[in-house]
């Protein structure tokens, strides 16, 4: 058996119970509660585009940010920031507000710039892909 081989096979068995039983008190207390968490994943995947993260990122750093000046920490064109920044506004963790001709960006809450700030400092700490 190759070494490949074996890993899986210790992985695959290390990583399930190896006979099924379940605590119905917890299930039924999980149970309960489990669709609080529906739609959160949205959240989630916004930020799970890096370029998105970024921008995010970005504005925990500066209370407000113009496309232009997001288009140039990102190192890509208007259109794109504009994308991004338009897609975190439909999501609901960025808004936006025009000063002239330029169009301003916020985190829409303390929410977002604790769970940037958050998943840095996880990743900081040693977590890895």
């Amino acid at each position: 058996m190759t070494e490949i081989l074996k890993d899986q096979i210790d992985s695959a068995t290390t990583d399930s119970c190896e006979t099924y039983c379940y605590h119905e008190t917890v299930v039924n207390r999980v149970s309960e509660r489990i669709e609080e968490i529906s739609g959160v994943e949205l959240l989630f995947k916004a930020l799970a585009d890096a370029n998105r993260l970024k921008v995010a990122y970005a504005l925990t750093l500066e209370e407000e940010m113009c496309v232009c000046d997001v288009a140039n920490v990102l190192n890509t064109s208007t259109a794109n920031a504009s994308h991004h920044l338009r897609y975190l506004r439909d999501m609901g963790i960025t808004a936006s507000k025009k000063k002239g001709k330029l169009v301003f960006y916020s985190l829409v809450d303390e929410h977002v710039h604790q769970l940037v700030n958050i998943a840095l400092e996880h990743s900081k700490e040693g977590w890895s892909k």
